[in-house]
């Protein structure tokens, strides 16, 4: 991120996403705000608090691509969670709590990841001299003789060599390795209740001794096992740990889906008289506040939130006051229009067009798509979005599956074959289903 401006987040969230300008400047400017914070004295940068945002706009228009594209650019620990999923502390189901610890789980992963692959080089050569000794186990001499130390190098290297160069890899051979622990049966019901099911894992597995078992495995297999063995030894689990809860603090990002769908108004009665609930408690989250992990205390006064909401039916105003003010930043995306089906059908690195063709050269089959079909299948996905219901670009996915459905099945025979797509045949193939508005629920 040091050398990451604002300009250079949104062309680098262009080259995925088409259009949505205004979403994109706001989280880039939020993106650089971290890396700006970072270089303040240290009393100052404790009172500089994230300035969360809210996207307006229909489904399929990008508001989750943006967020997870932007946590992939920044590396930082990113998590997308749907609000509809919680519920308010007290009824059955998951607190907003368990979000954070889902976060915790995944920096987690992520440095323990890059921790590994900094001793993969070292953790190799442990594994090879393991694999050498199962292969060829030090002999004991003879009462009274000397070993030929000369010899037995000779002999461990020469296998050394085959090993490295794969020889030996269908040959097998028994290795021990860590069993896992006993599974424990849910008896508390498995709702809101992991983290104390996680502690009562962890404290049963350090009374109980570590246990290892004899497993016979391929070679290739039995170096992946130790290799990774070795690695987990060289690893600093303390150290991964600090370092994870730094970066959830400090850079984490929580994408909060569907928070319309919690924006219930006061006076509601029935299955939805939790979602006032579920705003209370996600206020202290967003605010700042200590959760407890089984990795530790993590602070949220620094983590990054961007909600988003169709809002179909309610409105950001339906949300309680207290958890408005805690979304300062408001964007609307834009819904998509038949120019940008176009664009997002060619322009993207991950462009479907670009998609089909790579799937399909696969069995040997070039595909190839005109201008022409390119626009009309543009213009068929607006019409079925206006027809029906308003999906944005995730029409695209249905209406090309649609399309391709006869040269997908028979790929496999057609090796060496050139298929066109036109937009004489796009509109063959779709015709009856774009006439037909009661088919084209069913199907598009």
């Amino acid at each position: 991120m040091d050398q990451m401006t604002p300009r250079q987040i949104v062309a680098e969230l262009d080259k995925y996403i088409i259009g949505q300008h205004d979403a994109k400047r706001a989280v880039a400017i939020a993106l650089r705000n971290r890396w700006r914070r970072q270089r303040l004295p240290a009393g100052l940068r404790d009172e500089v608090a994230p300035k969360n945002i809210i996207m307006i706009g229909p489904t399929g228009v990008g508001k989750t691509e943006i967020a997870r594209r932007l946590a992939r650019l920044a590396e930082a620990p990113f998590i997308k969670v749907e609000a509809s999923k919680y519920t308010e502390v007290g009824y059955v189901g998951r607190d907003v709590e368990s979000m954070i610890r889902d976060l915790v789980e995944l920096a987690i992963n992520m440095v323990r990841g890059e921790k590994t692959r900094a001793v993969e080089q070292r953790a190799r050569e442990l594994a090879e001299e393991r694999l050498l000794d199962l292969l060829l186990p030090p002999a004991r001499p003879a009462f009274g003789a000397t070993p030929e130390a000369g010899a037995v190098h000779d002999t461990r290297e020469k296998l050394r060599a085959r090993l490295r160069d794969g020889a030996l890899d269908d040959r097998t051979v028994e290795i021990e390795v860590a069993q896992r622990g006993l599974p424990m049966i849910d008896l508390m019901g498995g709702h809101g209740m992991e983290e104390m099911q996680d502690n009562l894992k962890e404290m049963l597995g350090n009374l109980l001794p570590q246990r290892t078992r004899r497993r016979k495995v391929k070679l290739h297999e039995a170096r992946r096992i130790v290799t990774q063995e070795e690695a987990d030894k060289l690893v600093d689990k303390e150290e991964v740990t600090g370092e994870a809860i730094a970066r959830v603090e400090n850079s984490g990002i929580v994408f909060l889906d569907e928070i319309d769908k919690i924006a219930g108004r006061e006076g509601a009665h029935g299955p939805d008289v939790s979602r006032e609930g579920v705003q209370r408690d996600l206020l202290p989250i967003v605010e700042g506040c200590t959760v407890s992990t089984k990795y530790g205390l993590v602070r949220t006064d620094h983590i990054l939130f961007i909600a988003a909401g169709a809002f179909h039916v309610s409105k950001p105003s339906d949300l309680i006051p207290e958890l408005q003010g805690r979304f300062p930043l408001r964007v609307e995306l834009a819904s998509l229009t038949e120019q940008d089906f176009v664009r997002i059908l060619t322009e993207p690195e991950n462009a479907l067009t670009k998609q089909y063709t790579a799937l399909l050269a696969t069995e040997g089959v070039d595909l190839a798509f005109t201008p022409d079909a390119v626009e009309e299948i543009a213009k068929i996905a607006t019409t079925v979005n206006q027809a029906t219901e308003n999906i944005g670009a995730r029409r695209l996915y249905t209406i090309m599956e649609r399309l391709l459905d006869e040269v997908s099945f028979e790929a496999p025979h057609m090796a060496g074959v050139r298929v066109e797509i036109a937009g004489q045949q796009v509109r063959q193939q779709l015709a009856s289903i774009i006439t037909n508005q009661d088919l084209s629920r069913y199907i598009l």
